[in-house]
């Protein structure tokens, strides 16, 4: 895969994540578009500072979250809370990110924000030790469990390889705007762990992935 490809893929999977799966009573699980606005940039990187000043920084550089958010939509944030960790272990995806992109979200017009995962460890858990559960509470969010199997629905990847289907939660299926919010950090199978890694918090059964090429079902669940 070209440089310029992976990116591409990369920044889609982190906002609007790609298309090709679909479900009866469904169009695509994610729409088969690029980037839903025109900028001239499809990357932005802050260095230096908090991760929620750095995120005012990059969505400004974009026009706003008015480009991705409208008036009255649902949005569902997903950041990585697989572990039963402290933020300052940097297990999990910065409670002060999520805060404040739920906040960007409602400023947009948003009318609801749902933040879940499904986690590793213990979900109540890692949703309290982790931050997260209170800092999406005090934006307003809705946080709600992943850890039930009655949540998912089982979708058909027309383009896989490896994986030819997978159970997605509900939430994501129902969604007008999906925000993909990893965290970068070494991951023993998969060696890096960022935006199209972190997808795999969206599905149920995730297990058939680690035993049936992990890249490869990575790779297919974004094709």
């Amino acid at each position: 895969m070209r440089r310029r490809d992976f990116i591409s893929k990369s920044i889609k999977a982190s906002f609007i994540a790609g298309a090709g799966l679909s479900v009866s009573g469904y169009t695509n699980l994610f729409p088969s578009t690029l980037l839903p606005f025109a900028s001239d940039y499809d990357l932005a990187a802050i260095k230096g500072g908090e991760p929620d000043a750095m995120f005012d920084e990059a969505i400004k550089a974009f026009g706003g979250m008015t480009k991705f958010v409208k008036k009255g939509q649902t949005v569902v944030v997903k950041p990585n809370i697989g572990w039963d960790v402290e933020p300052e272990r940097a297990g999990n995806t910065n409670p002060l990110l999520i805060n404040r992109i739920i906040k960007h979200c409602f400023d947009a017009g948003a009318k609801d924000v749902y933040v879940f995962d499904h986690t590793c460890d213990n979900w109540n858990k890692c949703y309290s030790n982790s931050g997260i559960e209170r800092a999406v509470k005090d934006a307003k969010g809705k946080i709600v469990s992943g850890a039930s199997e009655s949540y998912y629905q089982e979708v058909t990847i027309k383009q896989g390889k490896k994986l030819k289907k997978a159970k997605v939660h509900e939430l994501i299926l129902e969604s007008d705007v999906f925000i993909n919010v990893p965290i970068l950090k070494h991951h023993s199978s998969a060696d890096v762990t960022i935006g199209m890694k972190n997808l795999m918090g969206n599905v149920w059964d995730r297990g058939y992935w680690h035993s049936n090429d992990l890249h490869q079902c990575i790779s297919d669940f974004t094709s």
